[in-house]
């Protein structure tokens, strides 16, 4: 049973930067591809990045593309989610999901859609002057 658990979330002046992380325990990340997503209050819940299993690919939401970085850190199995530039429009809880995968070599691409096997609790981030 894989667990995921973010943390980093705050509030932060517009312009400013936050860093998330996921720690994922229970399964190696090695076998997961992880999403981060975000829900606003009244809004549905949106993809802003992923990252690959192997740590090679990653794919990016176009209202984040060039501020937010999505990385792993494998010695920790822990991904992070750097967020530059923030903006009122980035208040959200984030969530990190994860989307098990037993050979990352036969379903090497993270995904922004669809259904994911593993959600952590959320972290908020509040981006407010």
């Amino acid at each position: 049973q894989l667990q995921l658990a973010e943390s980093g979330g705050g509030l932060v002046q517009p312009g400013g930067s936050l860093r998330l992380s996921c720690v994922a325990s229970g399964v190696s990340l090695n076998n997961a591809h992880i999403t981060w997503f975000r829900q606003a209050p009244g809004k549905d819940r949106a993809a802003v990045a992923c990252l690959s299993a192997s740590g090679g690919y990653a794919l990016y939401a176009d209202s984040v593309l060039g501020r937010f970085t999505i990385s792993k850190y494998s010695p920790e199995n822990t991904v992070y989610l750097q967020m530059n530039s923030l903006e009122p429009e980035d208040s959200a809880v984030y969530y990190c999901a994860a989307d098990y995968v037993l050979n990352p070599t036969i379903r090497p691409m993270c995904r922004m859609t669809g259904a994911m096997d593993y959600w952590g609790k959320g972290t908020l981030v509040t981006v407010s002057s």
